[in-house]
């Protein structure tokens, strides 16, 4: 199997070797793993794409690229250009320096990079390291990851439904905030959301009497509705969200009908 990584923390990001290792157990030895990944930290561009503006590319070694641009770019940097002559047969983005659960999943580039690669018709499957106070002080706050994520790719690949028309499933997997030993299993989950809560800004004035805004997270131990990804990982659970483009809600067409002329 032919596998690429990218991810939105950077090439140099430690999460990024995670999956290295993670994407190197998947291909096996017959297999390989492209690497192409943002030249600096992308986190939180979501799925935007560098459509006004070139972006350099840089080949730093064997089947690894540096691309300045986002997650998404780097996916369609490798599928049209490093690899437009052996396309991979799956997209691996990760693992995220954080989770990507509840409405994280709307900013994040990691699911981003996902996506993208879903739209262009490639297995897509997005993974991130959820932090808390049982694993950020880990000599490897990675390795819930670093020793589910093979096992967790494997399940999804094996299970995922053969994929017919319209939009492409993918994947957000979220690593609970745990050491690995303490990973109670694996939850097909929902994504949800922190009620009462989301990103807000902060205000600073420069020693030059400018001000500057800067974005500010929100508490991220505040559990999701139960059953859903957050709850789930705060439980020590794995959580496997499917996912796909499309943004309609089918659910409100019966109350809208009344819009039709």
């Amino acid at each position: 199997m032919r596998i690429l990584i990218t991810n939105d923390d950077g090439i140099h990001a430690p999460g990024l070797k995670t999956l290295h290792a993670i994407a190197s157990q998947i291909a096996g030895p017959d297999g390989d793993v492209w690497t192409v990944a943002p030249a600096y930290e992308q986190s939180g561009v979501g799925h935007c794409i560098s459509y006004t503006t070139p972006m350099m590319i840089e080949h730093i070694g064997k089947h690894r690229y540096s691309v300045e641009g986002s997650p998404a770019d780097c996916v369609l940097a490798a599928l049209h250009d490093s690899m437009k002559d052996c396309p991979p047969d799956l997209v691996l983005s990760g693992v995220n320096r954080g989770n990507n659960a509840a409405e994280n999943a709307l900013y994040s580039g990691t699911i981003g990079g996902a996506l993208e690669a879903a739209l262009q018709g490639v297995p897509a499957i997005a993974m991130s390291q959820y932090y808390g106070p049982a694993n950020r002080d880990l000599d490897d706050p990675f390795e819930g990851a670093a020793h589910h994520g093979a096992d967790v790719v494997r399940r999804i690949l094996g299970a995922s439904p053969a994929h017919t028309t319209g939009y492409r499933l993918f994947y957000n997997v979220n690593f609970p905030p745990v050491a690995a030993a303490d990973v109670k299993g694996i939850r097909l989950a929902p994504q949800g959301i922190r009620e009462g809560t989301g990103f807000s800004t902060t205000p600073h004035v420069s020693p030059s009497g400018r001000r500057f805004l800067w974005i500010q997270g929100a508490d991220q131990q505040i559990p999701t509705a139960p059953e859903t990804d957050a709850a789930m990982n705060l439980e020590g659970f794995i959580t496997v969200t499917p996912m796909r483009a499309d943004l309609t809600d089918y659910d409100s067409f019966a109350a809208l009908k009344a819009i039709n002329t």
